[in-house]
């Protein structure tokens, strides 16, 4: 891993016609976004709502694959489903609530409670969820195969 800090740089831009924004950042493929339903756009495309709670699902699942790695943690398969409440309070709209359900599977004879240990492990180390005004919950599902 490089020193701290990391810097990550992002280049957005859209015409004036149409609600599509390609976003764009060096070495990484271009991706088009625009509103979601629920603020008039098409729904059929990426937004920044429905990115915010994947770059924490994502976060969250790289941070475990780090953790159960660093602690030699065998493991099969990893999944997480992430809820995300966008409300206005105190006259502002933001993100009100970050809701992680975490489905893991590890080998037969694998030990469950350790397992999920290490799930809640990462969930407070994701470096996403850290930078978040509320703090997220977690469910976590274990079972062996």
């Amino acid at each position: 891993m490089q020193a701290y800090p990391h810097h990550y740089e992002v280049d957005a831009a859209a015409e004036a016609a149409g609600g599509i924004v390609l976003l764009r950042a060096d070495g990484l493929p271009t991706l088009t976004t625009a509103p979601p339903a629920q603020f008039g756009g098409p729904g059929d495309q990426w937004s920044p709502e429905t990115l915010f709670i994947a770059a924490a699902a994502d976060c969250f699942i790289l941070t475990f694959r780090a953790i159960a790695t660093g602690s030699k943690l065998a493991w099969n398969h990893v999944a997480c489903h992430a809820d995300g409440t966008l409300d206005r309070q105190d006259g502002v709209v933001r993100f009100t609530a970050l809701h992680l359900r975490a489905r893991l599977t590890i080998p037969a004879g694998g030990d469950v409670e350790r397992a999920k240990r290490l799930v809640e492990k990462a969930e407070a180390s994701c470096l996403i969820t850290n930078s978040l005004a509320f703090r997220s919950t977690l469910n976590v599902e274990g079972r062996r195969e």
